[in-house]
C-alpha cells in the first residue's frame, strides 16, 4: 500500500500516561516540549490528529513562519467539527476530514470529506495529494491504529518524569489500556536528550 513515511509525537508521564482522566489539554510539559513540537511538524507536509485530542486541546495544527503550511488532517468515526473550533478560522493549509464511521457531520464546513478508512486514507494523502511526511500528533487510540497497520516509521516522545496521572481511564500512547497490540514492531533508538533542569527527556525511535 502505497503510504507517506509517519512519524508521531506524545509527551508521556512518568507512569506512562500521555493525559489524565478525564482528559487533561496539552500545556503540562515544557517550553523546549513545544518549541520541539513544532519543529516536528515544521519537516512535515500534513498532520494528522484525532478529533478528542484536537478538541482537548484547541489546536489549529499550523507552523509559524513556515510559508507553505502542512494539509491539516482531522480523523473522526462520526465526520463532527465544532463550527466555532479555532482550526477552522486560524488561517493554515487545506482542511481534510476523515469520517471514518457514519458520517454525520456538516458538509456546510470548509473542508473536504473522506469517507474511507485510515489505511485508505493515507494511500489517498500519498497518491492524490503527494504528501511524503505525515506527522501525528495522538491522541492514543489514533497512534494505536497505526501501529495495528505497521505504519509507524518515527516515535518521538518526551518522557515527563515530572508528572503522575494515575488513573485505570487514563490514555496511554497507544490508547486506553486494553489488548496487547498484534504483534512486536521493533524500532531503533535514534535519539536521546535528556533536560534534567525541566524534568524531561526527548526521545526519537526509528523503525528497525
Amino acid at each position: 500500500m502505497p503510504r507517506p513515511r509517519i512519524s508521531t509525537n506524545l509527551a508521556i508521564s512518568a507512569d506512562g500516561k500521555i493525559s489524565s482522566s478525564p482528559p487533561r489539554p496539552s500545556g503540562w510539559t515544557s517550553r523546549d516540549d513545544h518549541a520541539r513540537l513544532l519543529e516536528l511538524r515544521r519537516n512535515a507536509d500534513a498532520i494528522l490528529v484525532g478529533r478528542g485530542t484536537l478538541d482537548a486541546d484547541r489546536m489549529t495544527l499550523t507552523v509559524p513562519g513556515k510559508a507553505v503550511q502542512p494539509l491539516r488532517c482531522i480523523v473522526s468515526r462520526s465526520g463532527k467539527l465544532d463550527p466555532a473550533h479555532p482550526v477552522l478560522s486560524q488561517p493554515g493549509g487545506e482542511i481534510h476530514l476523515l469520517a471514518t464511521g457514519d458520517f454525520a457531520g456538516d458538509v456546510d464546513l470548509k473542508v473536504t470529506i473522506h469517507r474511507q478508512t485510515l489505511a485508505g486514507f493515507l494511500e489517498t494523502l500519498a497518491t492524490e495529494y503527494h504528501v511524503r511526511q505525515l506527522h501525528c500528533e495522538g491522541g492514543g487510540e489514533l497512534v494505536r491504529t497505526l501501529a495495528e497497520l505497521d505504519a509507524i516509521d518515527e516515535f518521538h516522545l518526551t518522557l515527563a518524569g515530572h508528572t503522575l496521572f494515575g488513573g485505570f481511564a487514563a490514555s496511554t500512547a497507544t490508547g486506553i489500556p486494553a489488548e496487547f497490540l498484534p504483534k512486536s514492531v521493533g524500532f531503533d533508538i535514534s535519539g536521546f536528550d535528556p533536560r534534567p533542569a525541566a524534568g524531561e527527556c526527548f526521545l526519537s525511535y526509528t523503525r528497525g
